[in-house]
């Protein structure tokens, strides 16, 4: 099955693993938690490409490489390599990233500046430079529950109802939780946001789930930044008490509810 490749197109290459988790990773500073995202970034993805990887193939590919089964760092006995994400690209997925480069420069000129940095600020600069895209985070122990969830993810994004999504693989002989990550096209289209999240939630995901613009990541805006900056723009709790049962979505920016469309 020819579903594996090194990923070095700088798509999807960002870290998602320091924000909106509990617990130990709590403790960790960003700069370790950037460098060791960059290392899994650069290490092979294992990936389904539905856009030329025939359907068929989805099953076997999904139960080969659950999440909980597929070490971080490989196994030299078994001659298996380190994998640094498990992806999968929907049929209609197009890669857009924008001028990262530009945008970059333009953060640096900024800092210089001295000008106030503020959610306003990043949002200007991401229309700017058309880097727009952004994803729903998950963090969820490794064992069954990771696994059924990645299971509906997977096959959300194989029938086009998501672009793109992917799962870090587990950390053997550590409490370490996975990441799942689903991508929108643009972070401010909360309406499109909104949306991704209740097609999550049909799924059967009903765990904490936090949203983050890729234009933070690009600029190095992780938690207990120098700039005061919520790395994560939404907030989603499942409401189980809630007839019909739905999100209650807040926005980090505002501290405000979302309201219902």
């Amino acid at each position: 099955m020819n579903s594996r490749f090194l990923s070095s197109t700088g798509q999807l290459t960002m870290s998602d693993k320091d924000d909106g988790d509990a617990g130990k990773e709590a403790a960790f500073s960003a700069e370790h938690l950037a460098a060791e995202s960059m290392a899994a970034d650069m290490d092979p993805w294992v990936v389904f490409d539905a856009r030329k990887t025939p359907r068929a193939e989805f099953e076997e590919w999904l139960q080969t490489y659950q999440p909980s089964r597929v070490s971080r760092f490989g196994n030299p006995e078994r001659h298996t390599e380190p994998v640094g994400w498990i992806a999968i690209y929907g049929p209609n997925y197009c890669p857009e990233s924008g001028d990262v480069v530009g945008l970059q420069e333009a953060w640096e000129q900024l800092q210089i500046s001295g000008r106030h940095i503020t959610f306003d600020t990043i949002r200007e600069l991401a229309l700017n430079h058309r880097v727009l895209t952004g994803k729903w985070l998950m963090h969820l122990d490794t064992g069954f529950k990771v696994d059924h969830a990645w299971s509906g993810i997977a096959r959300s994004v194989l029938e086009g109802r998501f672009g793109v999504a992917k799962v870090s693989p587990c950390h053997p002989n550590s409490d370490r939780k996975h990441v799942i990550c689903i991508y929108t096209d643009d972070f401010t289209d909360e309406e499109k946001v909104m949306d991704a999240d209740a097609a999550i939630r049909g799924t059967g995901v009903k765990c904490l789930l936090t949203y983050k613009p890729d234009v933070y990541t690009y600029l190095g805006i992780y938690r207990d930044n120098r700039w005061h900056l919520c790395p994560t723009i939404y907030e989603s709790k499942f409401d189980l008490e809630c007839i019909p049962r739905r999100s209650r979505i807040i926005n980090k920016v505002s501290n405000m509810e979302v309201a219902d469309p």
